[in-house]
């Protein structure tokens, strides 16, 4: 039998038709509690509305049931990830601004190439793969090269530079900040790529960055390029 008046008739709620939304309802999310499987009355209104709609020519087939079932449950495992994912990520923060609260006024020694010199004396430490023939070349601030050398250098992942300042033509240059470059040659006259580390004090944590940057000796740095922290001597 059909229907004359379609006009008044009830809406059909099929396994596959979502339900009417309505706008005085706040939307669930995970920070109200209010998840899908979690609220058993929410669960139990939104499945008795369904049943109670469905087309009785065509009921809800057993499987979408069931389906649904699943969908249900895993919303609500959803959310519950999330909420326990934004609570990792916080307390990852929290520890690292925590352990970069602890190097402030520490020795560190981190990647980099450019050193204060102080009192004519800079310092770089070089990580050697193998013994090796290195050419080195310091620029002051400007980038001009201020002094050349070529020395052996032995295996070793800190190995010191120390440059007291004095350029190749007996210039004594002024304290500043001084860039290294290095390059070496093994004994069969390979390439070898030498990295540079330069140490410092840890001056200030910027806390409102994340991860937190480090300064030292006016620059800023992560904590995952700290490679160790100095000891400092007592008197």
């Amino acid at each position: 039998m059909t229907t004359t008046n379609a006009a008044t008739a009830p809406s059909v709620v099929s396994g596959t038709t979502d339900l009417p939304k309505s706008s005085s309802n706040p939307s669930l999310g995970s920070s109200t509690g209010a998840t899908l499987a979690g609220n058993f009355q929410t669960f139990l209104t939104l499945l008795t509305t369904q049943l109670q709609n469905q087309n009785p020519l065509d009921p809800l087939d057993t499987n979408q049931f069931t389906q649904q079932l699943v969908q249900f449950a895993g919303v609500e495992q959803q959310l519950k990830t999330n909420d326990s994912l934004s609570q990792l990520v916080t307390l990852q923060q929290t520890t690292q601004a925590t352990q970069a609260l602890g190097f402030v006024g520490k020795t560190a020694l981190v990647d980099g190439t450019t050193a204060s010199m102080t009192n004519s004396s800079a310092t770089w430490h070089l990580n050697v793969p193998s013994d090796a023939t290195v050419d080195i070349t310091v620029a002051n601030a400007s980038g001009q090269t201020v002094f050349t050398g070529k020395y052996t250098a032995g295996a070793g992942t800190d190995v010191p530079f120390t440059w007291n300042g004095m350029g190749n033509d007996g210039t004594q240059w002024p304290d500043g900040k001084y860039t290294i470059s290095a390059t070496g040659k093994d004994v069969a006259n390979n390439n070898v790529g030498i990295a540079a580390q330069v140490q410092g004090t840890v001056s200030s944590v910027d806390l409102t960055q994340s991860p937190p940057l480090l300064t030292i000796d006016g620059a800023s740095y992560t904590l995952s390029q700290v490679k160790s922290i100095i000891a400092t001597a007592s008197n």
